[in-house]
């Protein structure tokens, strides 16, 4: 029987260490495939492939971007019930958050599929990779649903305190994705689109099994028929919540998309430089959006639980183990950027490879930037305010604008490094003084 933990009580560094762990190999299980992927495109079907798959990346972490934001956010009125030991009003959340993903899910596919091709040509991707982009793009905005159930259903356990489960689901989606992108691309010869199709039916996977796990082996969530009833005013709740954590990510992406348009006008190799690096560097940070998600499960519960102190707490425990791994990963990728590139193109690639290194260096070093954006921003929203949690993503919006604007034609693909960087520094300097305002409100609510 799967068992649910409260996060209430006890020393906080062990509680969110322990919570992070399998949240953390799941995210790097879903970067992996996502690494594999464009390994496996870029070594078996080329550089303009590599490249197919990179064009539209900040659009796929716009769409997917708003999906994941959403089911953050509707796990966090589950986290703060269940921290409050209020288990009905608990349970018909978590049924009306089920029947607003089938809806958003279905209308968010049907849009994006139909501009699909409108949404490359805005990004001004190269004629030579065009065709094989769009079916990269379209196949992955078919599968929609499959990806924002599997992320509201894992939000949902981790807001009772279970991060492990959805962990193992992960593992077998991954193993599974990895045997059908060779057997797509190797045997059936489907290119580019098999890669795509491999994902998307590895998240549907993952999806199924952690509803049929879920509704089986947490007695805490099985609803009555009475709960399960659709409520307008727990649905309102919940978009109140989880809209404005989708456009938070959403925002967030316009700047990237941006971003990516400046970088796909300076050429193919460029591209596929963006493509690897970008991968490399979600890989690496896993730990820090991990220990976001930590937080906001935490920071739900204690708030929840009618003690806000435990949330300072838990921030300082999260900055310590966040500088402890940035300094791991400072020294791994400043002297093997180069190799981590070797595993997308061939050694002979040299202005991929350099133009790859140039962009790990450049992100590594501002790594505890982005740290903290992710301990603060994730803790703001698991007390609640998401609104404020979403004007971050406003600021990380205008400083890539700016970059890709006034920066990148003037100095080419080095301001383009400097993109992401420029932008987790826009947010904190507006995270850093929101927690300080929000903190106080809620020590404030305490006491009265």
């Amino acid at each position: 029987m799967a068992t649910s933990k409260e996060m209430t009580e006890g020393k906080a560094l062990p509680l969110i260490f322990n919570f992070t762990l399998p949240l953390l190999l799941g995210n790097l299980l879903q970067q992996t495939y996502s690494l594999v992927d464009a390994a496996i495109v870029g070594r078996f079907l080329g550089i303009n492939a590599l490249a197919s798959v990179g064009a539209s990346t900040s659009v796929v972490f716009l769409i997917l971007g708003f999906c994941n934001g959403c089911c953050g956010g509707f796990g966090i009125p589950v986290a703060q019930k269940f921290g409050a030991r209020d288990y009905s009003t608990m349970r018909r959340y978590v049924a009306v958050s089920l029947q607003l993903a089938a809806v958003m899910s279905v209308m968010i596919a049907v849009v994006t599929s139909v501009f699909c091709a409108d949404i490359l040509r805005m990004m001004r991707t190269p004629e030579s990779i065009f065709t094989e982009a769009y079916y990269y793009l379209l196949i992955t905005f078919i599968g929609v649903p499959c990806t924002f159930f599997y992320n509201l259903l894992s939000s949902i356990i981790r807001a009772v305190g279970d991060s492990k489960t959805p962990f193992w689901f992960l593992l077998f989606s991954t193993v599974l994705n990895i045997l059908l992108d060779l057997f797509f691309i190797l045997v059936l010869d489907w290119g580019v689109a098999g890669a795509a199709i491999a994902t998307v039916l590895s998240q549907g996977v993952s999806a199924m099994l952690c509803y049929f796990y879920m509704m089986r082996h947490f007695e805490i969530l099985k609803a009555t028929s009475t709960e399960r009833k659709f409520d307008k005013a727990l649905a309102r709740t919940l978009m109140y919540i989880g809209v404005p954590m989708g456009l938070q990510f959403s925002i967030t992406a316009i700047g990237s998309i941006m971003l990516q348009s400046a970088n796909n006008a300076l050429g193919t190799a460029c591209v596929a430089a963006f493509t690897a690096a970008i991968r490399i560097k979600m890989f690496f940070m896993c730990p820090f959006e991990s220990l976001g998600m930590a937080m906001a499960t935490y920071s739900g519960q204690n708030y929840g639980a009618g003690k806000p102190e435990r949330i300072w707490m838990g921030v300082k425990a999260s900055a310590l183990m966040m500088i402890l791994y940035w300094t791991f990963t400072f020294c791994v990728l400043m002297l093997g950027a180069k190799t981590f590139a070797l595993l997308f193109v061939e050694a002979s690639e040299l202005e991929v490879l350099h133009n790859t290194e140039l962009f790990l260096h450049v992100s590594v070093s501002f790594f505890p930037a982005l740290g903290l954006l992710c301990i603060l921003r994730y803790t703001i929203q698991g007390v609640g305010f998401t609104s404020l949690a979403m004007l971050s993503g406003v600021s990380e919006m205008i400083a890539r604008i700016l970059v890709s604007l006034l920066a990148v034609p003037t100095f080419g693909f080095i301001a383009v490094c400097f993109g992401d960087p420029t932008a987790w520094i826009f947010a904190n300097a507006f995270l850093i003084p929101a927690f300080i305002y929000v903190y106080r409100r809620i020590l404030q609510v305490k006491k009265k």
